[in-house]
């Protein structure tokens, strides 16, 4: 069942910036498609619902909505079929696909305010490079 999309392959050029376009609208059928397996695999049901995995899907695909060059999108399919191929395959564990895609990628990152540190601190860290 996690094997299915193995022999799914990007061909090499579109030629095309509409080629390209209609590849994209596969990919986003294939990713939604898969979303079921997902969501089994990772165990997902308590965290994020399957519509919300579309829309972050969607809003992962329309990150580059401004590359005109079907080359480029080519190469952006390739590599959106090889994270979609590791998500399904389990080639990630469960809280890399909460951290990446249910949480965002600035979901894990804690606020680090200056607040409370005293003024030697600050200047250690300003002198240090950190």
């Amino acid at each position: 069942m996690a094997f299915t999309l193995r022999s799914v392959k990007v061909p090499p050029n579109s030629a095309s910036l509409e080629e390209a376009r209609g590849r994209v609208f596969d990919f986003f059928r294939k990713a939604c498609r898969s979303i079921p397996t997902i969501m089994d695999i990772y165990n997902l049901d308590d965290i994020v619902t399957k519509s919300e995995l579309r829309s972050i899907i969607a809003s992962e695909i329309r990150k580059n909505t401004h590359v005109t060059n079907p080359k480029v999108i080519d190469l952006l399919l390739f590599k959106g079929m090889e994270e979609l191929n590791n998500i399904v395959e389990h080639a990630k564990q469960r809280h890399h696909i909460i951290g990446q895609y249910v949480l965002g990628r600035q979901g894990l990152a804690q606020d680090t305010k200056d607040e409370g540190t005293s003024d030697f601190l600050k200047n250690f860290y300003k002198s240090n490079y950190f």
